[in-house]
């Protein structure tokens, strides 16, 4: 018993569901269906058919979503082991290669062009004078977009009355 305390405790760190915590989801759907029958008996009311209803759908539910995620964990392992049979399998067949009999065709020539950067020339930023401007950042402006400066102007007009 206490092994399963510290089991369900753990579990509850570790992604995806663990037989443990499978294990007290299931004891204590199990408990809330005894208890709501109990309650439905002593009370005839149509609320606990309704309960129960909600808690076995959710009871499947989420046994479902712990097969459907032991399934995927099987279809990954198995992809995982195809993946490194083949690239071990590629690995040998290189090793085999390496004889050094065969040649390589000619490679195939690259054109400058392609491996160069087009550069564009950035338009230039004119004044309404006609003259050419710096253009401006956020961060080099004046303030005119914080409230600070709006801040200071009321503090400066109150200090001054």
């Amino acid at each position: 018993m206490a092994t399963f305390l510290t089991d369900l405790f753990t579990s509850i760190f570790t992604p995806g569901p663990t037989h443990s915590l499978l294990v007290a989801t299931n004891v204590s759907f199990a408990a809330l269906q005894i208890i709501l029958l109990l309650l439905l008996i002593l009370t005839y009311s149509v609320h606990f058919i309704v309960l129960s209803t909600l808690c076995a759908g959710l009871w499947w539910s989420i046994n479902w979503f712990a097969a459907e995620l032991e399934v995927a964990k099987r279809k990954e392992k198995e992809q995982d082991s195809r993946a490194r049979e083949r690239a071990q399998h590629q690995q040998h067949i290189r090793s085999d290669d390496d004889s050094g009999t065969e040649t390589e065709g000619p490679a195939k020539p690259t054109r400058t062009a392609d491996l160069e950067p087009v550069v564009r020339p950035t338009p230039p930023y004119e004044s309404a004078e006609g003259r050419l401007r710096k253009p401006r950042s956020l961060a080099s402006s004046t303030g005119d977009l914080s409230t600070d400066s709006e801040w200071d102007k009321v503090e400066e007009t109150e200090t001054h009355r």
